[in-house]
């Protein structure tokens, strides 16, 4: 951890209470260069990765995609979806974030953005770190895309990852702990990379990650 910040227990508990934790988070990604892709055989998406207190703890707003979605049916998700023409990355995340979850935020909010993700399935990720402010009893989206919405605490998901091979792949299948289950990669390669320069101001790639092999499709 770098010198003179706060100790894990101190940051969440100061990141909770005070607007520090949104300075702090934007100040380390304002610092971090992140890599973009240019992929034209890819689909461009955004994913909001919102950032909501709770008075307990600071939390990521993650979702479960409905079961009868054609595709990635039932998986764990950050809040996006392909962009729309003329759409910049931030306006599309702010876009599927309100409609995903009706977390309202504006260009304000957003405090950067980390390494795009080329995904298996055919998308060029770029995830979109968003203030979302106090968790509030809207939260919700329909119920034709998204099943469940759930808030998580960071501190959760800032612990090391659990690296797998499989035969299918060289490169390692990452996955984070969620609700006793795992969060598999691209949503567990964008969460880890935002524990790690978000909170911590380390700059960590994570486009070699791998994705299971039932999210290929």
């Amino acid at each position: 951890m770098a010198a003179g910040r706060p100790g894990r227990e101190d940051w969440f508990s100061e990141s909770m209470s005070t607007t520090t934790g949104r300075a702090a988070i934007a100040a380390n990604l304002a610092a971090f260069r992140r890599v973009g892709l240019r992929r034209a055989d890819l689909t461009a998406a955004s994913v909001a990765v919102c950032v909501v207190s709770r008075p307990d703890a600071c939390c990521l707003l993650i979702t479960r995609r409905a079961r009868t979605l054609r595709s990635h049916a039932g998986q764990w998700a950050l809040p996006g979806g392909r962009r729309d023409e003329g759409e910049s990355a931030e306006q599309a995340a702010l876009r599927e974030l309100k409609e995903e979850t009706g977390v309202q935020a504006g260009p304000g909010d957003v405090l950067g953005l980390l390494d795009d993700y080329a995904t298996r399935s055919g998308y060029l990720i770029t995830p979109v770190v968003v203030w979302g402010g106090q968790a509030s009893g809207q939260i919700r989206g329909p119920a034709s895309e998204v099943a469940q919405i759930h808030l998580i605490p960071v501190a959760d998901f800032d612990v090391p990852p659990r690296l797998l091979r499989i035969p299918e792949s060289p490169a390692p299948v990452i996955q984070l702990p969620i609700l006793g289950g795992w969060l598999h990669a691209p949503t567990a390669a964008v969460v880890y990379q935002f524990c790690q320069a978000g909170l911590h101001g380390r700059t960590v790639r994570v486009s070699h990650f791998e994705q299971p092999v039932f999210a290929w499709k």
